[in-house]
C-alpha cells in the first residue's frame, strides 16, 4: 500500500528536497539523511585528499569538520538541531568546571536527563511521532561520546594507572581538550547523522595525522608483551606531502620487497607479527619506507571502502524490494493471529526480523564507510596480516546470521554502542551488572514501552542462555558430527530467541507488544522460568557435593588472585 499524500511531507529539517521525496514516494527525512550520508561520503574523500595532515593543520581540520557537520544537523533537523549544541554546550561547561573526581558522575546524570526528557517531550507530550530519522538519533550518539570522554577524563586523571584494566588505560585521556576539540569530537560530519561513537584519543590521533601510525605500533607493542606503549610521532608532514606523488615504480624494489616480505609472513604461519615488525621498521626508520608503506595503506584503504559501499548497495535493494513486503505489524495482525498455526507465526516472525535488519546494516555499514573514506577506522592487522579497517564498525553481518549464541550476536551487533555500555556500566557496576547494562541500553534508547519489554526480556534469555551453555556444551564436543548438530540446534534457538526478543522493540507500544507475547503463548518466558530456577539447583548441588577437606584447604590457603566483590569507579 502507498504512503498517505502527507508522508513525504513530514520533517523538521530542510524541504528543498521535497521533489525528490515525491518522486520515489519516500518519507522527507528519510531523503534528506541519506542524500546528507551521500554528500558525507564525498565530502570525507575531498577531506581526506586536500585536507590531509601535510595540507592543513590540525586547526582548519577540526574547524571543517565541524562545520560541515553542523550543518548536515541543520538541513536534516532544523531548530531541532538546537538539542545537539544544547547538550554538547551543557556538558562542555560540567567538563572544565568539574573536579576529575565527579567529572564523570555530572556529566552522565547532565547527558542522560537531557537525553531522556528529549525523548519523552517528543513521544509523549509534542506527539512528535514516528519518524524514521529525527534528531534524537543523534542526540544519542552525542549522548555516547559525552559519557565516554567523561569517564575517559576521569581514568586519565583522577585515578591511578594500577586501578585501571588494560582497556582504560589505553582510552584514558590525561588533559581537558579544548572548546574546538571538544565540538570536532562530538559535531564532526563524518558522525553526526548515524555515528558510530568512537574514542576520543583514536579521534585527535586521526586528526593530528597519527592514526595509522598509532594502531600499527600499538599492536607492535602489545604482540612484543608489553602492556604500555609510546604514542607515535606523526608523520613528518615533508614525507607525506610526497606521498600521493610517488608511484609504485618511482622505487619498485622495496614495494615489492615489503609486499615479498609480507607474503613470506603470511607462509611461516606468524602473519601478522612479522608483518608489523616489518612495517613498525618502515616506519620509524626509512622516509623512503614510509613513503612506500603508505602507498601500500592507500590500496588497501580504497577497497575496504569499495567492499562496505557494495554491502550498503546490496542492503539498500533488499530493504526495497524485500522489507516492506514483509512487515513486523503483520506478527499482531489479528486475523492472522486467529487463523495461523503456531509453527506458521514462528516462521513469519523469523522472516519478517530478518526482513527488517537490512536497514540497520545499511545505515552503520555506510556511516563505517564514510569514516573509512576520510581515513579513519584503521584497526591494524588480522592475523592473516591483512590490514583491518573496522576500528569503529558498528556491526558483523556474518556473525549475527550465523550466531549460535547469544553473546556472539550481542558482540556482533551495535558494536560500538556494546563497547559504550560496556565502558561506563557493566566495567564498572559494583553489583548486577548484566541487568544495569540492559537498564542502561533500554533508557538510552528511549521511553517507549517495547524498548524495556525488549531488555527485560533480554536480561532472562541472557542468563537461562549463559545456564544452558555451561552445563550442557561440553557433553557435545566429543566428535564432529554431534558439535555440528548441536550448532545447528543452538543457531535456530539464537536466532528464534532474538526475534522475540526484538519484535517489541520495533512494536514500540504496549498493546501490540502483549498481544505478541500471547500469541506466541510467552514460550521464552516459561522457558526461561522452567530452566533458572532447575540449574541454579543444580549448580548449589554440586558446589555441595565438593570434598570438605578440598573447601578446607582452599581456605587455609586462599588464592592470591581471588576475585572480590567490585569497587565502586
Amino acid at each position: 500500500m502507498a504512503e498517505p499524500p502527507s508522508i513525504p511531507f513530514r520533517t523538521t529539517g530542510s524541504r528543498l528536497l521535497h521533489p525528490l521525496s515525491i518522486l520515489f514516494n519516500v518519507p522527507l527525512d528519510q531523503v534528506n539523511f541519506a542524500v546528507c550520508q551521500s554528500f558525507a561520503l564525498f565530502a570525507a574523500f575531498w577531506f581526506r585528499l586536500y585536507l590531509s595532515p601535510s595540507r592543513a593543520g590540525a586547526i582548519v581540520r577540526h574547524v571543517v569538520i565541524t562545520m560541515i557537520g553542523i550543518y548536515f544537523a541543520i538541513f536534516c533537523f532544523g531548530w531541532y538541531s538546537l538539542h545537539i549544541f544544547i547538550e554538547v554546550s551543557l556538558c562542555y561547561c560540567i567538563m572544565i568546571t568539574a573536579s576529575v573526581s565527579n567529572i564523570h558522575r555530572y556529566s552522565f546524570v547532565a547527558a542522560m536527563g537531557y537525553l531522556t526528557l528529549c525523548q519523552i517531550s517528543r513521544v509523549y507530550i509534542f506527539n512528535y511521532g514516528l519518524l524514521a530519522t529525527d534528531f534524537s538519533g543523534p542526540l544519542m550518539i552525542v549522548t555516547q561520546k559525552i559519557t565516554s570522554l567523561a569517564f575517559q577524563i576521569h581514568d586519565g586523571l583522577g585515578r591511578k594507572d594500577e586501578e585501571l584494566t588494560t582497556e582504560q588505560r589505553r582510552l584514558a585521556v590525561s588533559a581537558r581538550p579544548t572548546l574546538l576539540e571538544y565540538c570536532s569530537y562530538h559535531l564532526n560530519f563524518l558522525g553526526i547523522l548515524a555515528g558510530p561513537t568512537s574514542s576520543y584519543k583514536d579521534y585527535i590521533a586521526f586528526i593530528e595525522g597519527n592514526h595509522i601510525d598509532m594502531k600499527l605500533i600499538e599492536e607492535h607493542w602489545k604482540q612484543k608483551g608489553f602492556s604500555k606503549f609510546p604514542d607515535p610521532s606523526p608523520l613528518p608532514s615533508a614525507i607525506l606531502a610526497r606521498t600521493r606523488e610517488l608511484p609504485h615504480s618511482t622505487c619498485p624494489h622495496l614495494y615489492r620487497s615489503l609486499l615479498a616480505q609480507r607474503r613470506m609472513a603470511v607462509v611461516v604461519g606468524n602473519q601478522s607479527s612479522q608483518f608489523l615488525d616489518i612495517a613498525v621498521v618502515v616506519l620509524q626508520d626509512s622516509d623512503l619506507g614510509r613513503i612506500i608503506f603508505s602507498s601500500f595503506i592507500n590500496d588497501h584503504h580504497k577497497r575496504a571502502v569499495a567492499n562496505k559501499m557494495l554491502i550498503t548497495f546490496i542492503c539498500l535493494v533488499w530493504f526495497t524490494v524485500i522489507t516492506k513486503n514483509f512487515p513486523i505489524s503483520y506478527n499482531v495482525d489479528d486475523k492472522f493471529i486467529s487463523e495461523a498455526s503456531f509453527f506458521r507465526k514462528l516462521c513469519y516472525l523469523f522472516i519478517s526480523v530478518h526482513a527488517s535488519r537490512p536497514k540497520y546494516y545499511f545505515a552503520w555499514t555506510l556511516a563505517d564507510a564514510i569514516n573509512n573514506a576520510a581515513g579513519f577506522g584503521f584497526s591494524g592487522l588480522d592475523k592473516n596480516g591483512n590490514l583491518r579497517w573496522n576500528l569503529i564498525s558498528n556491526l558483523n553481518i556474518w556473525n549475527i546470521e550465523t550466531a549460535t549464541s547469544f553473546k556472539m550476536c550481542l558482540d556482533s551487533w551495535n558494536i560500538q554502542t556494546g563497547a559504550w555500555l560496556k565502558s561506563v556500566c557493566y566495567d564498572r557496576a559494583p553489583y548486577f551488572p548484566t541487568a544495569l547494562t540492559f537498564i542502561l541500553s533500554a533508557l538510552w534508547h528511549g521511553v517507549y514501552p517495547g524498548y524495556y519489554f525488549t531488555f527485560t526480556t533480554a536480561i532472562l534469555i541472557t542468563l537461562a542462555a549463559r545456564a544452558m551453555r555451561s552445563n550442557f556444551r561440553h557433553y557435545f564436543l566429543s566428535s564432529r558430527m554431534i558439535k555440528v548438530g548441536y550448532d545447528i540446534a543452538t543457531w535456530a534457538s539464537t536466532q528464534l530467541a532474538l526475534c522475540y526478543i526484538v519484535t517489541p522493540f520495533l512494536l514500540l507500544a504496549t498493546e501490540p507488544t502483549i498481544k505478541f507475547y500471547k500469541s506466541m503463548y510467552f514460550h521464552f518466558h516459561i522457558l526461561c522460568a522452567l530452566v533458572l530456577p532447575i540449574l541454579a539447583v543444580k549448580k548449589q548441588k554440586s558446589v555441595t557435593q565438593i570434598d570438605p577437606t578440598f573447601l578446607k584447604a582452599k581456605s587455609s590457603n586462599p588464592a592470591p588472585n581471588c576475585q572480590q566483590p567490585k569497587k565502586e569507579q
